[in-house]
């Protein structure tokens, strides 16, 4: 699994905080987990560039668990932890650290559950599911390395990624 850096610990902190003190406001009103499916892959994005004149991704696929369903993979492959089960309700496998790239949409919608919008990370807050351009995404990603630090869900069709959504973690 990857290492949290020390720049995404604070930011979380500081979100974790906010959350508690003022919690949480968000347009859909709820935290809503991503439909598994065929088409969609759970990830760490490794890079996001271009190649060819093409958006391409650089993906390291995980399997990403909530709920009960985190509790029973945590238990199983954590059974000496002396937890009862997922720490913050999610856990991720990631046993094959394989790096697949893929096009990307130049209309692929990307959602967002928290970054840097202002430059300062004391401003930063949950928005579930905000849309923003591929583009913005490109030029967040690239600014931004805590961004990494996040696992993404990426919905592909036909071998091309359409959709990319952050996954938030608690």
């Amino acid at each position: 699994m990857k290492t949290i850096s020390v720049k995404f610990a604070a930011m979380l902190t500081a979100v974790l905080l906010f959350s508690m003190n003022t919690g949480a406001v968000s347009a859909t009103g709820a935290y809503t987990p991503v439909k598994p499916s065929k088409d969609t892959h759970a990830a760490y994005i490794d890079k996001l560039a271009l190649a060819n004149g093409k958006t391409v991704v650089v993906a390291d696929y995980i399997q990403w668990y909530e709920g009960a369903s985190a509790d029973k993979v945590f238990l199983d492959r954590e059974p000496d932890s002396g937890l009862e089960g997922a720490p913050d309700g999610y856990y991720i496998v990631n046993d094959n650290a394989k790096l697949r790239k893929l096009t990307v949409s130049p209309k692929a919608a990307v959602y967002m559950q928290i970054y840097n919008r202002t430059g300062n990370w004391e401003d930063a807050d949950i928005v579930w599911n905000e849309k923003i351009s591929l583009a913005a995404f490109k030029k967040l990603i690239a600014k931004d390395a805590s961004l990494k630090d996040y696992p993404y869900h990426l919905v592909v069709k036909d071998g091309v990624v359409v959709k990319i959504i952050q996954q938030y973690i608690p």
